[in-house]
This record gives structure tokens, sequence and C-alpha cells, in this order.
């Protein structure tokens, strides 16, 4: 894909390997874990009519967090961001959250490189769905499962 290694550590990371990753994991909706209802009503919303494909997206997340308050991601899209080519949307959704898109990202040509930080809460372990809209109106998917846990004591 773009050269991402397995193991991914931020630029906040403070070393060892305590859990951090880049996982692309391509299936649709449905193609793994039963999404809520709210989920997938707000996923339905973006996707219309158009076919969810797989890969461009990497997702880093942590693996386990030990406190859900402050989850940093990192997602990039692969693209050459030109006039022709580029993400016009990302959107990142956490199954479990009582309204479920927890951001939107636009995007155009002018950004240079399709890439977006950020940190969102979690109150449990849930799965975190990325979806990139492309400007040939073609939809991309990623997702992470994130387990939260109290003090690091597993949940």
């Amino acid at each position: 894909m773009n050269g991402l290694s397995e193991r991914f550590h931020p630029p906040w990371h403070s070393g060892g390997e305590r859990g951090w990753f880049c996982r692309l994991l391509p299936a649709a909706p449905g193609g793994g874990a039963q999404l809520s209802a709210g989920a997938q009503s707000a996923i339905d919303l973006i996707r219309k009519v158009r076919t969810i494909q797989k890969g461009r997206i990497a997702l880093h997340a942590q693996a386990i967090a030990e406190n859900g308050n402050a989850l940093p991601l990192i997602i990039s899209v692969e693209s050459p961001m030109t006039a022709a080519d580029h993400v016009t949307r990302i959107h990142v959704f956490a199954d479990k959250k009582p309204t479920p898109e927890v951001a939107v990202f636009h995007l155009t040509p002018a950004n240079g490189r399709a890439q977006v930080d950020t940190r969102i809460r979690l109150g449990q372990t849930q799965e975190v769905l990325v979806f990139a809209e492309m400007s040939d109106n073609s939809i991309f998917m990623s997702r992470a499962e994130v387990k939260v846990t109290i003090g690091g004591c597993g949940g």
C-alpha cells in the first residue's frame, strides 16, 4: 500500500511496544462484527448507493487504551491530492457511541496530503470505522477495534 510498517509509533509515543499498531481491515460493514443500528444508519447516509471498497486508508490507533478519554488517531489516505483525484471527506465513526459519527474532515487538493490527526473519546471497547470519500465519488473504508480498559486491567 503506502509502505507503512505493521507497527507505527506516532510522534507523541514515548517508546516501548505498548500496543500501537497500523491495522488495515478492509471488510465492509456487515463483514465483521455486527454494527449498532445507529452506526449502520449513519454509514448508510454517507454510503448512499456506492459500493464500499477496501484499501487506500491507513488507520493508526492504540489496540488497548488505558484511558478512553483522549484516544489518538492518525488517518492517512493514499491519494495524489490533485484537482482530478483527491479525498473530499474523511468520516470517523465509533460504533457504540450514542452519536456514532464522531468527526468529519473536509479536504481539498490545497491540503497537499490526505492525513488527519485527532483524538476521540471512547467509553468502552468498540470498533472505530473510517470512511474516505473521493472526488470520483468512490468510497473506501478501514476499521480497527480498540479495547478500552480501566487502569490497564482488561475490559
